[in-house]
């Protein structure tokens, strides 16, 4: 049995904790929030702050939303590292700046504690299903101590590299994500306005080439019109902005990351950066006065 503290314990983070309570650990939350009660319930102790959960565990996960939120559970008043004890792991679930996540990663190692980037896909489903990706970068000495925790949590795991090349793994996976959801949304509303049923040409797809996790999953939500988050468009648009700013900070086009991030632009214009992702579709429908489907 290990002490896990967590940190940050939104749509993702709950399942995600659940899951290490229930292999057994002992678990120390913090959020800005008053943590789920399930989890108090099943034997979690609620913490006052990131750095008393920072005191008490041995091997402590961030999940919180953006940079700037990382940045704060670690290093602000009452942040991880004023809790710190040596040889200590700080695991970073989130997703944000590969670039911020080096920067990070030298601050704790500088505390005599290690340091694991370790972002995952997979979405809601994924973290109550317990089978998210799980991107990591750091040390293989820290990696082989976690992966038990990661194993309770997801069913993909992989040690890519030194530390930023998680967070940088995780930028290419949602570049990947939203060119795809792209492209389903064009394909359906296409046959949707040329006459066709977008719940069959979506069922014949899938039986070919074009077949995709995304075309599964997003494309049913674009058909049924159940943009309920499971991946919030607002999320999408951050993981996008920080893809763009890493290729201007490295000197290479990203053309079509660029369109998508335009179309999630578009759809938190028009309010919509609360739905799921594969509300990008909404942006497409607008500008061609079509909708893939009826409500």
């Amino acid at each position: 049995m290990s002490r896990v503290g967590f940190i940050g314990l939104g749509i993702m983070g709950a399942p995600m904790a659940q899951h290490l309570l229930n292999g057994g650990h002992k678990l120390y939350l913090h959020d800005i929030k008053n943590p789920p009660f399930p989890l108090i319930e099943a034997g979690a102790t609620v913490c006052t702050s990131a750095a008393e959960v920072a005191a008490r565990a041995d091997i402590i996960i961030v999940m919180v939303p953006d940079t700037p939120h990382v940045e704060a559970a670690l290093f602000g008043e009452e942040g991880v590292a004023k809790g710190l004890r040596p040889n200590t792991i700080v695991v970073d679930m989130s997703s944000i700046s590969p670039i911020e996540t080096k920067k990070f990663a030298k601050k704790i190692n500088a505390l005599g504690c290690e340091y694991l980037d370790a972002p995952v896909s997979g979405g809601e489903v994924g973290a109550k299903a317990g089978s998210l990706t799980i991107m990591v970068g750091g040390s293989e000495t820290a990696f082989d101590i976690v992966k038990p925790l990661f194993e309770l949590m997801g069913k993909n795991i992989t040690l890519v590299g030194g530390n930023g090349d998680g967070q940088t793994t995780k930028v290419a996976n949602q570049i990947i994500v939203a060119l795809n959801i792209q492209a389903v949304a064009e394909a359906l509303l296409f046959a949707s306005k040329a006459g066709a049923d977008p719940a069959k040409v979506r069922s014949a797809l899938m039986g070919g080439f074009a077949n995709s996790r995304i075309l599964e999953v997003h494309g049913e939500r674009m058909v049924k019109r159940t943009f309920n988050p499971g991946f919030r468009i607002e999320l999408h648009q951050k993981d996008l902005n920080l893809a763009l700013q890493g290729a201007k900070a490295m000197g290479v086009s990203l053309p079509n990351t660029a369109m998508a991030q335009e179309l999630m632009n578009a759809c938190a214009a028009n309010g919509l950066g609360g739905m799921d992702h594969s509300a990008l579709c909404r942006a497409i429908e607008l500008m061609s006065n079509h909708q893939i489907a009826e409500a």
